[in-house]
């Protein structure tokens, strides 16, 4: 779950909590070229806000006009987009890119229930755990339940008029080591809406790391890794200090953890002499090693560390999306 639908479930918790009605949206499905991809949030109350995003604006606005007109008052419904007008059930608005995309929303009025709902959902999200919310369309339930199913699982069933809808925990980054790359690392996450976090035992190099909104722990890379609990499916791991005594071994513990990406930097000759010693001495199999992508990132041709860092996000966010790299 990226930062973007975490602050979905926050703010329409405190909506609720404010005695506000919240309405839900969820891309459900989409055909053809779409902006946003199933499971993406938006929410709104009564007065206009929103937070979230399910296209590039114009779905937003079409929504928040029916809004304000009154309508949405059942406790849950399926909007198309992107359908030709003559289909006078569903929405109408055309989107940009020529795709089509289906729309659930949901009314939580103002009651006890919408309050555990949205508690139980933001707490099992910031614990790390996966959660599913099953929505019976044509019973009006909604429920909350711990799952092993992918985070990215968005299901429809129209027969049964049932919606699954599955949530994981926000992505993380953590960095092993400072390093001039770490910072812009940092900051492009950030933007991207990574919860970051900078492992770094050396107090001295701490003195001009100034990244807004990023976790700082003070401590061995490796140590911080191997423990429970800080590491989940949603991690991306990268060493990117040149340093063998902090970066080998926190690619030896990293491959053990469900990490999605695991990645260390260095040129390829460098790359090869470490696989030589994570193997050797750190007793990696070719299965592990497999996991680890080094050189880091996609071959930009990257000099500066801008660049390199640029490099190494998009082939985290190309991993995580599971896109084949167009530059090899």
């Amino acid at each position: 779950m990226q930062h973007l639908d975490l602050q979905v479930i926050e703010q329409a918790l405190k909506w609720s909590k404010k005695g506000h009605s919240v309405w839900l949206c969820t891309v459900l499905r989409t055909f053809g070229s779409s902006p946003r991809e199933p499971g993406a949030m938006m929410a709104a109350c009564e007065q206009g806000d929103f937070i979230g995003s399910l296209s590039g604006g114009c779905v937003e606005d079409d929504f928040l006009l029916r809004l304000k007109e009154g309508e949405f008052t059942c406790f849950s419904q399926i909007l198309r987009y992107g359908v030709q007008a003559s289909d006078a059930k569903k929405a109408t608005v055309a989107l940009p890119c020529g795709g089509q995309l289906d729309v659930l929303v949901e009314r939580f009025p103002c009651n006890e229930d919408s309050l555990q709902h949205f508690s139980t959902l933001l707490e099992s999200l910031l614990g790390q755990q996966n959660i599913v919310r099953y929505i019976d369309l044509s019973r009006q339930k909604r429920e909350l339940s711990d799952t092993t199913l992918p985070a990215s699982t968005v299901e429809y069933d129209e027969t049964k008029q049932q919606v699954t809808v599955c949530y994981g925990p926000t992505s993380r980054l953590i960095i092993a080591g400072f390093s001039t790359v770490a910072v812009f690392c940092a900051q492009y996450a950030k933007m991207l809406g990574y919860e970051v976090i900078l492992c770094e035992h050396r107090e001295d190099s701490l003195i001009d790391f100034a990244v807004e909104g990023v976790r700082v722990e003070p401590s061995f890379p490796a140590d911080f890794i191997y423990q429970a609990n800080n590491v989940h499916a949603n991690t991306a791991i990268v060493a990117l200090t040149h340093d063998p005594r902090i970066d080998d071994l926190a690619m030896i513990d990293a491959v053990k953890t469900s990490a999605f990406y695991i990645g260390v930097m260095g040129s390829k000759r460098t790359s090869e002499k470490r696989a030589e010693r994570l193997k050797r001495i750190g007793g990696l199999s070719g299965e592990a090693l497999a996991r680890i992508h080094m050189p880091i990132g996609l071959n930009l041709g990257s000099k500066t560390p801008a660049e390199i860092a640029l490099a190494v996000m998009a082939d985290i966010v190309r991993v995580q999306k599971g896109a084949t790299p167009l530059v090899t």
